[in-house]
């Protein structure tokens, strides 16, 4: 893992970063404190909530969450049974607090999702529901979705079930903490099932020809008076959590296609020619992909630790493009594929951070019930495609302002220092709408030795490695830029 702080305040020639990242809330226009009225809601909600007819306070579900975390969506517990794996899962019962036409129903369809920012968190719901009464804490009870998910012993998925209950969580892990317990054979037999199921999924994945793309991600975490950039790649434990989140989700899907009716996260295969160049791009990068191994499986094979394969994962990525919303209206069921992974999906698994997993909950609970799907839930569906579009584009940009003015802060100093890097994009002529005045757009690189990525001008090829020369970072513009000296 590499890990370079960025403490604040620090004697350098800039404004000071609180006062930066403070800015970007309003420059992006992130949604404001919940006002008086909101938060009284909340407080009403919690006092009207009411007990659901079942009670599954027996089962020692567990949760595992990043370090700190508050908002609890999911709790799990594993079993082996003969016909091979049975899976608990529960979701935080947000529907119970938040009823359709509701004023938190309006605002949080305004918000779309949980805001991250370095400097605090922007939650989709009053924190009296998303960080306590909702929130699946340890050792509280607390209103759940109960999804029964069967399992065969290769980890196909088979009869999936769900209803309102309420739970019990008996321990809050997080991912470093249980990975380092479960790599020290600590005799943690739950995590030992999860490493087991997730395993198996992965496996069902990629012979679907579905893709986990297991890039490094770029975090920025508090650490003491400041922050820092990390840059990680998911433990193994992470990913075997996701994978139950995943087959949720497809389960989820599947019961909505049965019914007809519903809302799914799709996104289209990759264009063909797409697939040919980037088959070509594995060969001159020194991988090819084989002929007899699906695309998932190919992947499976990248070691990140070698730059060229590093460059063909992020090349990788940008093959699945065009992640949109489509409400069930008859189509084929090739229609609704999540391309990615290689069957129907829909998000249901985090209803506290984003606002379409609610309305998927309370779908498919309807639909497992029997019971009528209202008006006012047929008029929601139709809207969120839109809404989340929106929330999405919103988060994902101030998020990127916050990463891309962390890195131009803690590299001001550095201008004029030398560094390893990988080149991710070689720097191209872009054509101008006036002929014979092209320009060249620069490419993009990452550090070796530190979790940057920028912009450089000069020669360099994807996956090799070059030395550059640092001549910008400006925190105010938010940009970095190198310049190429040596080619490796």
């Amino acid at each position: 893992m590499i890990d370079r702080s960025i403490l604040s305040p620090q004697p350098l020639p800039t404004a000071d970063l609180a006062q930066l990242l403070s800015e970007l809330e309003t420059e992006f226009s992130v949604p404001a404190d919940f006002s008086p009225e909101v938060l009284a809601a909340a407080e009403q909600a919690v006092l009207d909530l009411g007990e659901p007819e079942l009670d599954d306070t027996n089962i020692p579900f567990f949760t595992i969450d990043p370090l700190g975390a508050t908002d609890l969506d999911q709790a799990m517990y594993l079993e082996r049974v003969d016909t091979g794996y049975l899976v608990h899962y529960a979701i935080a019962d947000v529907p119970a607090f938040v009823h359709l036409g509701s004023l938190l129903d309006e605002i949080s369809r305004q918000r779309g999702q949980t805001y991250y920012l370095p400097q605090r968190k922007i939650t989709l719901y009053p924190p009296l529901i998303s960080e306590d009464r909702g929130s699946l804490l340890p050792e509280q009870v607390r209103r759940a979705f109960h999804w029964k998910i069967w399992l065969d012993h290769e980890g196909s998925l088979g009869k999936v079930e769900l209803t309102r209950t309420k739970i019990r969580s008996r321990a809050q892990l997080d991912y470093e903490g249980a990975q380092a317990g479960f790599d020290a054979h600590d005799g943690d037999a739950q995590l030992k099932l999860l490493a087991e199921i997730g395993t198996s999924r992965l496996t069902q994945e990629r012979l679907r020809g579905g893709a986990s793309l297991n890039l490094p991600d770029q975090e920025i975490v508090p650490d003491g008076q400041g922050y820092k950039l990390v840059s990680r790649t998911p433990l193994p434990l992470e990913e075997f959590n996701a994978q139950i989140s995943l087959v949720t989700g497809i389960g989820a899907a599947r019961l909505m296609l049965g019914a007809g009716f519903g809302i799914l996260r799709t996104m289209p295969a990759p264009d063909p020619k797409d697939q040919q160049a980037f088959r070509e791009q594995t060969r001159l990068l020194g991988c090819p992909w084989p002929q007899d191994l699906s695309y998932g499986e190919f992947l499976h094979t990248l070691d990140l630790r070698d730059p060229r394969q590093l460059v063909i994962m992020h090349r990788a990525a940008s093959l699945f493009r065009g992640a949109d919303y489509q409400i069930i209206n008859g189509q084929p069921e090739s229609e609704l594929i999540q391309a990615a992974l290689a069957a129907p999906y829909a998000h249901t698994t985090a209803p506290l951070r984003r606002l379409i997993d609610r309305f998927v909950l309370l779908t498919c609970h309807l639909i497992s019930t029997g019971a009528p799907i209202p008006d006012e839930l047929h008029t929601a569906l139709e809207q969120l495609p839109e809404l989340m579009r929106a929330s999405s584009t919103a988060a994902n940009r101030v998020s990127k302002a916050a990463v891309d003015l962390l890195e131009a802060y803690t590299m001001q100093h550095r201008i004029g220092e030398e560094f390893e890097a990988i080149v991710l994009q070689a720097s191209h002529d872009a054509p101008d709408k006036d002929p014979g005045n092209n320009k060249t757009k620069p490419g993009t690189l990452q550090l070796m030795t530190e979790p940057i990525t920028g912009s450089f001008s000069g020669p360099g090829q994807p996956g090799t490695v070059v030395s550059v020369k640092l001549v910008l970072a400006d925190p105010k513009k938010r940009k970095i830029h190198f310049e190429v000296v040596a080619s490796n």
